[in-house]
């Protein structure tokens, strides 16, 4: 795996989204109170404060009944718009994907993770661009053409016209989902061989903490660096004192196969010479550490195979030879080797002069018991739907307040940034990025001055100062508003590599971000639609 699955901090989101969340609304009200104070006087404060209550009461005295009936009406008009084609685009996908996948790549775990990628990029590609144009064309439309008007004349409260909005789409976008969904799914089976369909499982992989050795075998926080521009790994080497130490929590007789417990790793090489290329790789050597009973316990030699899965499979019962006594001590992984924590710690060793080895925290991992292949795309499915909820919040609610073609706009710009740039909007606010000010860029640029060299002192570097605070601070304001896309495309790739889907790194920050946005897209719908002329066109 090329990314590191880090668990989500639930009780730091929750109070980050109070501080956002609460921030904006402080914000909100002290817009609205001078707006108000200016436009009708004192009358304006009792006019604002009754519009918050408004909103309240409509909360409280929401009718599921009403609700239903909107969302069965928004389902309605959306199959007389001939959204159901949308499976015959899905139909001819399917017919002629298999002539263009089969024989793509010669190793069968490449291929099935073509034909899963396939699969669910597919469904995402569909399923998400025509739920936003249905979530932001629907209500614009109802409003031009007044056919609106049979809703608003009845007992029916503005907040219950968007949430049944929503929830007629999100029921509409689950059928689809699931219908496609589940053909997929058939598709991936029927398109692998049986040769291959031991491979089609879910892993469910126990991750550690990783440390490092130097040479001379003191601890430090890295291993070699060999020049790579992608620091994701640290390098160790070979014949020398040096090691990888991972430290696995929480290890019991639980998490063995067939009473095995299972090493996987994925190392990377490094070589100053050519050595022995007949090998097919680098000898390396895994050792059990337990400092509480000073047992040191290591395995046989592994030759270390690039680019493909490397599994080492260790009876419960191992033998020390080191151990006093000649012959070898029989030990029990879980009892003798697995600390009085529940810790197992193992050290990696390279056993070539002259070579490196490279890992970084996800390249070893304890491998539990697979679970089937269905749990871990129904979760990659699951994965499609959160981000297709959320896009039809954020549609219904643009629409709300603009017309259909600008909400389209708004609507996929969001969605694309949300996809695309939040990493770069995240290294921009660190600080990390030299001369990252817009202002800055552009008078270094026209001024021949690179990023080294500090800005002439005066009030030229003061307005540009200022003003890139100014950005800087708007940039904040959209990162915190933008939802972050990229969380959903993780649950694929651990789908693809053949992994179960993380709840904890990802599973569980997808359902806080979508649940995120349920109660400030309902504000904001809410008193658009309140204040918006129906009668406009």
């Amino acid at each position: 795996m090329s990314f590191d699955p880090i668990p989500y901090d639930t009780f730091s989101a929750f109070i980050h989204f109070l501080s956002v969340f609460g921030s904006a609304m402080l914000l909100a009200l002290i817009v609205c109170l001078i707006v108000g104070v200016i436009t009708r006087g004192t009358k304006g404060i009792t006019d604002v404060f009754m519009a918050i209550g408004d909103f309240f009461v409509q909360i409280f005295h929401l009718s599921c009944r009403r609700i239903w009936s909107l969302s069965v009406l928004t389902i309605r008009e959306s199959l007389r718009q001939k959204i159901l084609f949308v499976f015959i685009i899905f139909a001819v996908l399917f017919m002629f994907a298999g002539w263009f996948l089969s024989g793509a790549a010669d190793r069968p775990d490449l291929q099935i993770q073509s034909y899963i990628d396939f699969v669910l990029k597919a469904i995402s590609w569909l399923v998400i661009p025509i739920m936003l144009l249905l979530a932001c064309w629907s209500l614009p439309e109802d409003i031009r053409l007044r056919t609106i008007h049979t809703v608003v004349t009845k007992p029916t409260y503005r907040i219950e016209i968007v949430m049944g909005r929503m929830l007629g789409f999100t029921l509409l976008g689950s059928v689809i989902l699931l219908v496609m969904g589940t053909v997929g799914y058939i598709w991936i089976n029927r398109q692998v061989p049986e040769s291959a369909q031991y491979q089609l499982v879910s892993k469910v992989p126990v991750y550690g903490k990783i440390a490092f050795t130097d040479r001379e075998g003191a601890p430090t926080t890295a291993g070699i660096n060999v020049g790579d521009v992608w620091m994701y790994r640290s390098y160790i080497e070979g014949a020398t004192k040096a090691r990888a130490i991972y430290t696995f929590e929480g290890i019991d007789p639980g998490d063995a196969i067939d009473d095995k417990l299972v090493l996987q790793s994925s190392f990377e090489a490094f070589r100053t010479h050519k050595g022995n290329m007949e090998k097919g790789g680098i000898l390396y050597q895994f050792i059990f550490v337990n400092e509480d009973k000073n047992l040191r316990v290591p395995t046989r030699p592994l030759v270390n195979k690039e680019y493909s899965e490397n599994v080492l499979e260790v009876n419960r019962k191992i033998k020390d030879d080191d151990a006093e006594g000649g012959e070898g001590v029989e030990l029990d992984i879980f009892d003798d080797l697995v600390d009085k924590d529940g810790n197992l710690t193992v050290e990696v060793q390279c056993l070539e002069a002259g070579q490196l080895l490279g890992m970084a925290r996800p390249d070893l991992f304890v491998r539990t018991p697979d679970r089937a292949f269905v749990v871990g795309y129904s979760k990659a499915v699951l994965g499609i739907w959160m981000p297709m909820v959320l896009v039809i919040m954020l549609g219904v609610t643009i629409s709300c307040f603009v017309k259909g073609p600008v909400a389209i706009l708004t609507t996929l710009t969001v969605v694309m940034v949300g996809f695309m740039s939040k990493e770069y909007m995240n290294e921009i606010l660190s600080g990390k990025m030299e001369a990252a000010g817009a202002i800055e860029a552009w008078y270094r640029l026209i001024t021949h001055m690179n990023s080294q060299t500090e800005l002439p002192a005066g009030p030229v570097k003061v307005i540009i100062e200022t003003v890139d605070a100014g950005i800087i601070n708007f940039l904040w304001l959209c990162q915190q508003v933008i939802p972050n896309f990229g969380i959903f495309s993780n649950m694929r790739e651990y789908v693809i590599k053949g992994f179960d889907v993380s709840w904890s790194a990802a599973l569980l920050p997808g359902i806080a971000t979508t649940a995120a946005y349920i109660l400030p897209c309902l504000i904001v719908s809410f008193y658009s639609l309140k204040l918006r002329e129906l009668e406009a066109k």
